[in-house]
């Protein structure tokens, strides 16, 4: 059973007993592995008796739509697609499964009241983040008025986002403190890994395919398939990248990390060079793969226990799980910097503009609007990655080709643009647009995380006051390359390992 924290009831329908089936519309964790949400749905056909039809969408008019994010999510459902047959013809039960991808904005609408107006329940994903609360909302009101129950799950992190009540964490420090006091009375509810595979037939007669073919034709798919990508009305110019999307993919990745690098993540992580991350955000992003799923494998590969957790509740970074350092910091980072961005997206809906920045940050950066900038660049200066700097240059380049940065040079990345351009404002508007339109983990709670901290979020205030930046912590590529190996990131990037400017940068100069 989930927990109650977990599951929350979108409208005040009941459940009605005898619709056909239980539909789960699978809108984030777009999975069929260590899944709250299918779980639920599975509770609720072990219930009634029904089986299960799971419905998963993706839309054509959603800002960023492109190339790129359509690859990843088509991958994905190809891999969700098998997931089903293969459980299927393992245990003899079947799960219909219901692809779609909107061939042109609009499409699709009145697909999901179509499919729910035979169910008993709609099951579907808590996920706070772009447009999906308010698609949920619109959703749950809509069917509610058809006398349909909607319910969402939250599978997000290790601690239900709900946890925390109405409290909104201004820090890392606070967030993990409350953390280390909260999460070990949590840490034994986990989704089931492989919930199809465990079905059986003679258990679970209730599990038959389901003919929803009458409904499906009424809103032709687009081709699930990542060659059909483009007649699509999506944006062309932002290629896919080299990364296959899907749990298959994201599994090996994980698979990958723990064997070769979490050994060494401690030392390596900073360093361009070194190749030390896991790489994970954009399967966490599109929910291929579960934060349960990587915190299992990478406290199974130290041979840990539920027991060992809990040594310090102080908010130190170390010293909680009772593991190595290295996978302390990997834990940290995927659990309270993670989560730190759910917690501050599930309760502000202001959480991606400026007027969600911290009142001291807010003010020292317009104070500082008028202070001498060096360079300028415009928007399109910097997404071509034009600039004067050859590491800023070679951070760009990578997120436009493989939809990634380097974290550690995503935060200078940041900082940079905050320094080059003339208003804070139209700073952080320049970051989100970049993000979202070529980061394959763009539009996420801990990306835009990345983004805000740069302007002060779940920062303090840093002293001698700088110009431009004021009291916002200050970062430069000198610097980051006296500290971390980035001569084989230069050669990749920009075809030299020289750090002096490229010839070919044309900055505006003030």
């Amino acid at each position: 059973m989930v927990s109650d924290l977990r599951l929350r009831a979108r409208n005040d329908r009941p459940v009605r007993p005898d619709g056909r089936y239980v539909l789960y519309w699978m809108v984030a964790a777009r999975r069929t592995s260590w899944n709250f949400a299918l779980d639920h749905a599975l509770d609720h056909c072990a219930r009634l008796k029904r089986p299960l039809v799971i419905f998963e969408p993706l839309r054509a008019g959603y800002r960023w739509a492109s190339d790129r994010h359509h690859a990843f999510v088509v991958q994905g459902m190809r891999d969700n697609e098998q997931a089903v047959i293969d459980a299927a013809r393992a245990t003899g039960v079947a799960v219909t499964y219901v692809p779609y991808v909107e061939p042109t904005p609009g499409a699709g609408r009145g697909l999901l009241q179509a499919l729910a107006k035979d169910a008993c329940v709609v099951v579907t994903d808590d996920w706070p983040s772009f447009f999906v609360p308010q698609m949920v909302d619109a959703a749950a009101r809509h069917l509610g008025s058809a006398g349909i129950r909607v319910e969402d799950v939250d599978g997000n992190g290790l601690l239900p986002m709900r946890a925390a009540g109405d409290q909104v964490f201004p820090t890392a420090y606070a967030f993990r403190r409350f953390l280390q006091k909260t999460l070990p009375t949590h840490l034994a509810e986990r989704p089931q890994p492989a919930p199809l595979s465990t079905l059986s037939k003679a258990q679970t007669p209730w599990h038959v395919p389901v003919d929803v073919g009458a409904v499906t034709a009424q809103f032709p798919s687009a081709p699930i398939d990542v060659d059909a990508l483009s007649s699509l009305p999506i944006d062309h110019t932002v290629p896919p990248v080299p990364l296959v999307g899907g749990p298959s993919a994201g599994l090996a990745r994980l698979h990958d990390f723990v064997a070769r690098k979490l050994a060494r993540y401690g030392d390596e992580r900073s360093s361009p060079d070194k190749d030390g991350q896991s790489g994970l955000s954009p399967w966490l992003h599109w929910g291929h793969v579960s934060v349960h799923a990587v915190a299992d494998a990478v406290l199974r590969a130290e041979g840990w226990t539920p027991d060992k957790a809990g040594g310090v509740k102080n908010g130190s970074r170390e010293g909680f799980w009772g593991v190595s350092s290295s996978t302390e910091g990997f834990l940290d980072e995927l659990v309270t910097w993670r989560e730190l961005g759910f917690n501050m997206t599930s309760r502000r809906r202001d959480a991606d503009r400026w007027e969600s920045l911290p009142s001291w940050a807010q003010e020292t950066l317009l104070s500082h609007m008028s202070d001498k900038r060096t360079y300028t660049y415009t928007y399109e200066q910097l997404e071509n990655a034009a600039t004067h700097d050859p590491l800023w240059n070679a951070a760009q380049k990578q997120l436009r080709t493989e939809g990634v940065i380097h974290n550690y040079l995503r935060m200078l990345w940041g900082k940079k643009v905050l320094e080059w351009t003339a208003d804070p404002r139209v700073a952080l508007s320049h970051l989100v647009e970049l993000n979202n339109k070529w980061a394959i983990d763009g539009r996420d709670p801990n990306s835009l995380s990345g983004i805000f901290w740069v302007f002060g979020r779940y920062d303090r205030p840093w002293g001698p006051l700088r110009p431009i930046f004021g009291s916002i912590r200050y970062m430069t590529s000198d610097n980051t390359m006296k500290k971390h190996d980035c001569e084989d990131y230069l050669f990749r990037w920009n075809g030299t390992s020289s750090k002096k400017p490229l010839a070919a940068a044309q900055p505006s100069l003030l």
